[in-house]
């Protein structure tokens, strides 16, 4: 690893990070998925413009989207071509340091909180109860 890490290379990032939400967007997904193009519903246009707003607009890129497919729609196998990607709605992880756009229909997990649950359950010694489930 260390001899590899000695050798030329010449990454590059797929998009600049200054450049506005939406190019990013389409960058990513013309030249990764190879989509036409992308659709942009209302929320996530009103979620752009909030970022940006928020000073938000340079953070980077990561695409939640089915892993079954290059596209949007897992029934699309193979590498599709020809194909719009639909982009529902768009949140910020800030903490985390990225954006995430929301491709078709596809469901997120929760985020955990920042102090676990657990720190409010207790049990009474002398009742054998347990406090804080509820």
């Amino acid at each position: 690893v260390v001899e590899a890490s000695k050798l030329p290379r010449s990454f590059k990032f797929l998009y600049d990070v200054a450049r506005p939400i939406e190019e990013k967007i389409e960058t990513i997904c013309k030249e990764l998925y190879r989509a036409d193009g992308i659709s942009i519903q209302p929320l996530a246009l009103e979620k752009i413009e909030r970022y940006t707003k928020q000073g938000f607009g340079n953070l980077p890129i990561c695409m939640a989207k089915t892993h079954l497919s290059f596209s949007h729609n897992p029934e699309l196998k193979g590498a599709p071509t020809g194909f719009t990607v639909p982009i529902r709605d768009i949140r910020a992880s800030v903490g985390a340091g990225f954006l995430y756009p929301l491709c078709g229909e596809m469901s997120t997990m929760p985020g955990l909180p920042t102090r676990p649950c657990f720190f409010d359950i207790d049990i009474d010694p002398a009742t054998g109860i347990i406090e804080g489930l509820s």
